[in-house]
């Protein structure tokens, strides 16, 4: 039997700190979402002006990352590239980049999903947070 570690709620609130930082830095008005390795969530942020619609898609993201074991991106890759049936794939949503996956050794231990601005500026806030770990 295998030793997992999973996160707690002092590094959920690194995560999210350091992840609102990297958003206000830039001026992003973004929502944050913090899930476990099974894509449930353990934190929502919105931040002033954040559209309402990036409160669902946030937690999509990081559900799809946490679930899926990769950044949503791969996903979102795929579908692009012509594999348009991977849309009928059960209980998956967020396929669009900005969720990524926290690894600490070698496992998925949760995910960060952001929404409300450029995606690849999304996942740069989500990586942004998962740093503060020191992972």
């Amino acid at each position: 039997m295998k030793t997992k570690s999973f996160l707690e709620l002092s590094d959920v609130k690194a995560i999210a700190a350091a992840a609102e930082a990297e958003a206000l830095k830039n001026n992003w008005a973004v929502t944050i979402a913090i899930s476990d390795d099974a894509g449930h969530l353990l934190w929502l942020q919105r931040l002033d002006g954040a559209a309402a619609l990036s409160s669902h898609i946030a937690p999509a993201k990081a559900h799809t990352a946490a679930m899926g074991r990769r950044e949503s991106k791969v996903y979102e890759d795929i579908i692009n590239g012509g594999r348009t049936a991977f849309l009928t794939a059960p209980a998956v949503q967020g396929l669009l980049e900005g969720g990524v996956p926290i690894v600490k050794d070698g496992q998925v231990i949760g995910a960060v999903g952001v929404s409300g601005v450029k995606s690849n500026e999304d996942a740069q806030i989500a990586k942004a947070g998962i740093a503060a770990l020191g992972l």
